[in-house]
């Protein structure tokens, strides 16, 4: 029983202590769906990846640093913006488009987000 509760403390202190706030939680949510559902190829250290392929990877980093983000900027910094062995940036190849860091295609549509998200909150008070 007494290792029970320990482990139990130590999932709540972690949870409590890391990830981004619960308030930008949704948008962390949206950039994972963004990149998952998107028909363009995430490279990694010179290797194509679909989608979901490229998900698994920046869940696995996610995971790995959620002790050192507190915003969603951070999430897309240490997730999803170069390899932490070689340090080579991650691109984005979308067909008929200029290929562009990953970094940069992230925060547009994190930008994107929060004005749709700020333009229906407006459309909410009213």
């Amino acid at each position: 029983m007494k290792k029970y509760s320990s482990a139990l403390v130590l999932l709540f202190s972690s949870i409590a202590n890391a990830d981004v706030p619960p308030e930008t939680q949704h948008e962390v949510h949206h950039l994972i769906n963004f990149v998952n559902n998107s028909p363009c190829q995430i490279v990694r250290n010179g290797s194509a990846h679909n989608g979901p392929e490229a998900i698994k990877h920046i869940q696995k980093k996610y995971k790995y640093f959620k002790d050192d983000i507190r915003t969603t900027e951070q999430f897309i910094e240490y997730s999803a913006t170069k390899s932490t062995m070689s340090g080579k940036y991650y691109l984005v190849n979308c067909k008929n488009k200029s290929t562009v860091k990953t970094r940069d295609w992230l925060l547009h549509e994190l930008k994107e987000y929060r004005i749709k998200q700020n333009n229906r909150a407006k459309i909410d008070s009213h």
